[in-house]
Order: C-alpha cells, then structure tokens, then sequence
C-alpha cells in the first residue's frame, strides 16, 4: 500500500477516532444555507514547530517542523491545487492574503471554519485573496466546494506528504493531520497575524484576522 493509499484510511480513522463526522459526506448543507453552531472561540494561540503541541479531547498532539511567527515571510513550499498541478504559496506575493489552515474539511469545525472565512468576511474577499489548507486530496476539496457553494475561496492540499505542514510547524505527525491556524499575510508575504488554536476543537478568531487584514489594505 502506498503513501497516497494510506493517507485516506488513515485520515479517515483520525476523524472516527476523534469522533468529528465520518468520512461518508463532507457536506450536510447542500440544499439549505450553512447552519452555524456555536463552537468555542480560541484564546490566545499556540506556537508552533518541534516541542510543540495541540490540545484535543484532553490529549496532547505534538507538532512537528519548524515553527513560525509573526513577523516571519512565507516559507516556499508546494501545495497542489484542484487539477493536481503544484502551486508554491510563496509565489502568491502581491496581495494581502488570509489563509486558514484546517484539519480536514471533512469536521464540523473545519466545516465552518471554512464558511466563516467565506461567507463572514463582510466584503473583504472583493480586496483579499482567500485561501484554505487541508490534507484533504484536491478531489475532496473540489466536492466540498461544489456542495457548500463556495466560489470565492481557493482550497490548496497538503496531501502529498505533509510539506507544508513541516515546513510551517503545524504538521500533527500521528494523525497527519493539520493543525488549526488562520494568518493574515501582506502584499510583501510578510505574515502579519497568526493564531494557532490551542485545541483543536476550538475555532481561530476569524473575525480578528478579518480586522487584520482591513488594514492591511
């Protein structure tokens, strides 16, 4: 069995295991708008990177990779986009940019987490370029997408191998999974908001990084 063959089953025991929803449909929401829940905002962030680790269900997930901050520019490194074609995130320089990073989409908090980014931004994905980063495989995130109805957001994978989960200290190597962030990232790929959520079940405080970004522009 190859790598590409594990990552499904083994993301899929992560999301069993954690008892988010199961792997049989990433979106309940097909026919009716978004049905928010009232999911726990995270305090404060965690750091990220090797001796790091994220809290979930009274368990710690350690991090692996090198950690950044603020301040710090964007690391290269490739992400593949919905044809399969490589994309490095640092080639995206030139615009302000808000990049959320999730689990899988494929949980109730990722879910609208992802919502949040693209349907609260109060008009602000008219001025800033939106991104979501998963292990989810492209096809996955396409079908997320298309059932969610979501148009002004690009999703990015980091399902061939978790490099831009190391390369940015937010890899969680048991699960191999993503750990949850949201960064704010100027017309100059410096990064001028992060936040880390501590827990995993809790969600980054979007409308903070929306704040971030508004004076960036």
């Amino acid at each position: 069995m190859n790598k590409m063959t594990r990552l499904p089953i083994v993301l899929c025991s992560f999301i069993i295991a954690v008892g988010l929803n199961g792997c049989a449909s990433l979106s309940q929401e097909t026919d009716s708008v978004f049905s928010y829940s009232s999911i726990p905002i995270a305090q404060g962030s965690a750091t990220t990177g090797e001796g790091s680790s994220i809290q979930f269900q009274g368990s710690a997930l350690a991090l692996s990779g090198q950690g950044i901050a603020t301040g710090d520019s964007l690391r290269s490194v490739n992400v593949a986009k919905g044809d399969l074609s490589l994309l490095d995130i640092a080639s995206t320089k030139g615009t302000v940019r808000i990049i959320s990073v999730v689990p899988s989409l494929d949980t109730k908090v990722c879910e609208q987490q992802t919502h949040y980014l693209s349907e609260k931004n109060r008009g602000l994905d008219a001025q800033v370029d939106l991104y979501t980063i998963s292990v989810d495989t492209p096809f996955a995130q396409d079908r997320f997408a298309k059932d969610a109805k979501i148009n002004n957001v690009t999703f990015l994978s980091d399902y061939r191998g978790g490099d831009f989960g190391r390369t940015y200290g937010l890899l969680l190597e048991g699960p191999h999974v993503l750990a949850r962030a949201i960064m704010v990232v100027d017309q100059n790929n410096v990064i001028q908001y992060l936040q880390i959520t501590p827990d995993l079940a809790t969600m980054p405080d979007m409308d903070a990084a929306f704040e971030a970004a508004r004076k960036l522009l």
